[in-house]
Order: C-alpha cells, then sequence, then structure tokens
C-alpha cells in the first residue's frame, strides 16, 4: 500500500523543467546567497536595531499571516482525506504551526540560558559549543525545509513563487543577524556554511523527491509557526532598540501587496 504522505515521483513534470523551474532554481539560489551574506551587509549592523531588519521581520510575518494561515485550509482538506485520525487530529495544520512556534520558542530560551551560564563560569557570554551545534543541526532542519517547499512552488502560481522567495530571504537575513549575536566568530567562520548547506540541499532533495500535498501542507505549517517566533524573538527584546515602525511599516507594505493580487 502507498504511504499517505508519499507520492510517486511525476517524472514528466520533473524532466521538462521549463520557465517555473527555471525561476525556482533562481529563487533557492538567492535564498541562499541572502543567508550567506547577510552579516556582511554593515547597513543592518548595530543598535539600536537596523530599521530594515524590522522591515525584514514585518514582510515575513505579513506573509505567515496573510498567504501561509489561509491556506491552511485547504491543506487541512487534503489532511482529512487520508482519514484514520478520527476527532482527535481535527485541526492537524494548526497543531503543527504550534507544534512549531513552541519548538523554536524552546530552542531559543534553552540557547539564552546557557549563554548566560557560560558568562557566569568564564565571562565569555557565547553558548557552549554542544548548544551552538544543537543550534545549527535544529536550523539546517528548519532550512532544509523551506529549501524542498522553494521547489515544490514550482507547482504553483509564479507570483506564489516570488512572494514565497522573497518572504523566506528576508527571514534569513534576519535569523542570520541572531545568530551571529549569540554566536559570534562560531557562528561566521562555520555556522552560516552549514546553513547555506542545509538550504541548497532541501532544495536538491526537492528535485528527487515528492511527498502528498497533505506532507507539504504540514511542513508549510511548522515553518509558518517558526517564522512567527523567530522574528518576534528578534523585534521584542528590551536590548534590542527596535523600531515598532518599521516592523509596521514591512508589516503593511507587504500586506497591501499580497492584498492587492
Amino acid at each position: 500500500m502507498q504511504e499517505p504522505y508519499l507520492q510517486q515521483p511525476k517524472t514528466t513534470e520533473r524532466s521538462s523543467r521549463g520557465y517555473g523551474a527555471l525561476c525556482i532554481d533562481l529563487a533557492g539560489f538567492g535564498a541562499g546567497i541572502y543567508s550567506f551574506f547577510g552579516t556582511r551587509l554593515r547597513l543592518l549592523a548595530g543598535l539600536p536595531r537596523s530599521i530594515w531588519l524590522s522591515i525584514a521581520g514585518g514582510v515575513s510575518v505579513a506573509y505567515v499571516f496573510l498567504h501561509l494561515f489561509p491556506e491552511f485550509s485547504e491543506g487541512q482538506k487534503h489532511i482529512q482525506d487520508i482519514g484514520g485520525f478520527g476527532g482527535y487530529l481535527e485541526h492537524h495544520v494548526y497543531l503543527m504551526a504550534l507544534i512549531g512556534l513552541a519548538f523554536f520558542y524552546g530552542l531559543e530560551r534553552a540557547v539564552v540560558k546557557d549563554k548566560h551560564e557560560q558568562e557566569q563560569k568564564d565571562g565569555q557570554k557565547i553558548p557552549s559549543a554542544n548548544v551552538f551545534w544543537i543550534h545549527m543541526g535544529s536550523f539546517s532542519i528548519y532550512n532544509a525545509l523551506i529549501g524542498y517547499l522553494l521547489f515544490q512552488r514550482e507547482e504553483g502560481a509564479l507570483e506564489e513563487l516570488v512572494l514565497f522567495s522573497i518572504a523566506m530571504a528576508l527571514h534569513f537575513i534576519v535569523n542570520d543577524f541572531g545568530f551571529q549575536e549569540h554566536h559570534r566568530e562560531r557562528y561566521r567562520r562555520i555556522g552560516r556554511w552549514v546553513l547555506v548547506i542545509a538550504l541548497m540541499l532541501g532544495w536538491v532533495v526537492g528535485y528527487m523527491v515528492e511527498v502528498s500535498e497533505a506532507a507539504v501542507a504540514l511542513l508549510m505549517a511548522f515553518i509558518g509557526g517558526g517564522v512567527i517566533l523567530n522574528v518576534m524573538k528578534e523585534e521584542l527584546p528590551e536590548e534590542r532598540k527596535s523600531r515598532y515602525w518599521a516592523f509596521a511599516l514591512g508589516t503593511g507594505l507587504y500586506a497591501t501587496l499580497l492584498l492587492s493580487l
């Protein structure tokens, strides 16, 4: 019996790549370049927090609330079509979004706690190597999922691909500066390479493996919950000195764009 979340590859669609596939290629590599060079953009560095980072965070959140969340209802239909869950997982997609948010909140708290413990121990406010690799490993999976979904967006409208790519590329930049603040030189030397490679590997897997629409819906929900938490954890802390007006501007402009299409 065929697994409900795994489909046989559509050989014809995968082999004839065309314009949409070329765009998804460029989107995947473009997001990777943003992720690699994000920490080198000096206009984004320092305190108070750059208005561009706050705008980028607002764009990502607007995309999740106005574009991903409406897709959840459609994704829920695909999951219900599989059957076998009963009423217990009636809101399966939304549960996955909650899991994504809770997971990354717990991860952030673990990193911050270890960071303070290391400061008290040896005076260096940098997480231990073990926590660094847990952090990078978790976000490698996160980036790989985004890379995979970048390729899967090929099957939708071109505008969906462009909107997703822009939101995720800006989200990568926001994440990069958070990583640099936590891990500093260790992230600049090793971590960013790990995350870029994970993104590209996810994109390659997207070309080779195709899962069901139900599984894609669950992955998108997990990513959506993660995006919300990872943006807000960068904007809310008092020491960030974030600019609310810039975050609201990014949210408002991208929301206007999304609603006008």
